[in-house]
């Protein structure tokens, strides 16, 4: 079984569903001849040729509004917006039609569309190039938002996205882009949208999270030597409640991170969610540790911004010690 980054396992879903798959096309800026900006589509304009990889112009809602046609159509495009910040001008072919359609026309038209989009920070990169809209497209009805944390997961969860009848927005964590490597099966498999995984059982304390910061929960609960249970969401819409519930059920305890802005993210949602299923076992408050209420910095402050070890770990110890 190779031992594969987040990129690799996303270029293989990619190849083995075009293989599969005649309608499945890509389109995007770079992603031909160049292999896109983050090299994910590497080798696959040479493999299967310029009507199939479609080098696109600079216009963001064009990729969306073409893409949906041709998925109206009978294909399976899949665009990538080169960076999470580029989804603006995208945003109303995204949530006016592409979420809608299926209610629009009375199930008479679907949209089987996947959107690859890079999201987060952690890279130094410039503004526009370090956000994470994720809460925004979750608050559109009729679309499915997902985010891996893993190679593994990468994989099996972009073919889901791919077969799906609707659309979906297929969140990539740049920062873990190469970050590690994870064995990952040549062979095809799915993992199942709105699922979400039981990263590490535990039963003092439930911390949830999504994308890269998975791996700053990891090593902050390594570090506390507490007896945690790390869930990664996977899918953010639909929302995974039942997994989620069970655990703090469990432990009594619930930490939510992640990198988007505090107000109105994806731990606000959960926190409601927790205190209305568990709120009889809950034993302290529900803490979260997320980016800060302001636009992402530029680099020199870019990891201050972010949730890490450090910060996680003060949760932790306060929640531990209610």
């Amino acid at each position: 079984m190779a031992q594969l980054t987040l990129v690799q396992a996303i270029n293989l879903a990619l190849t083995q569903e075009m293989e599969r798959d005649d309608r499945v096309m890509l389109i995007g800026e770079d992603i031909g001849i160049n292999g896109g900006v983050f090299r994910v589509t590497e080798g696959l304009h040479e493999r299967f040729g310029c009507t199939r990889v479609v080098d696109a112009p600079l216009a963001e809602s064009g990729i969306i509004g073409t893409s949906i046609g041709l998925a109206m159509g009978g294909l399976r495009p899949i665009p990538e917006i080169q960076f999470e910040g580029f989804l603006g001008p995208a945003y109303d072919q995204i949530c006016t039609h592409a979420a809608r359609m299926r209610s629009r026309t009375r199930g008479g038209l679907t949209v089987p569309l996947t959107i690859r989009v890079p999201i987060g920070g952690g890279i130094h990169a410039p503004e526009l190039h370090s956000d994470s809209p994720e809460a925004i497209f979750t608050h559109n009805p009729g679309m499915k938002v997902v985010m891996p944390a893993s190679p593994y997961d990468a994989k099996g969860l972009l073919i889901s996205a791919i077969r799906d009848p609707d659309p979906v927005i297929f969140f990539e964590p740049k920062r873990i882009y190469r970050a590690f490597r994870e064995e990952v099966p040549e062979a095809e498999y799915t993992v199942p949208i709105g699922k979400a995984r039981v990263v590490r059982e535990g039963g003092e304390m439930t911390m949830v999270s999504w994308g890269a910061t998975v791996v700053q929960c990891m090593n902050a609960i390594e570090a506390s030597g507490r007896d945690i249970e790390l869930i990664d969401l996977r899918t953010i819409n639909p929302l995974d409640m039942d997994t989620v519930a069970a655990s703090v059920n469990k432990t009594g305890r619930a930490i939510i991170t992640h990198e988007a802005p505090m107000t109105c993210g994806i731990g606000a949602e959960l926190s409601a969610r927790i205190m209305e299923q568990c709120f009889l076992n809950l034993q302290a408050p529900v803490q979260r540790v997320t980016g800060f209420d302001t636009i992402m910095p530029y680099y020199k402050l870019e990891l201050d911004y972010l949730p890490d070890a450090e910060r996680i770990g003060k949760a932790i110890a306060e929640t531990a010690a209610y």
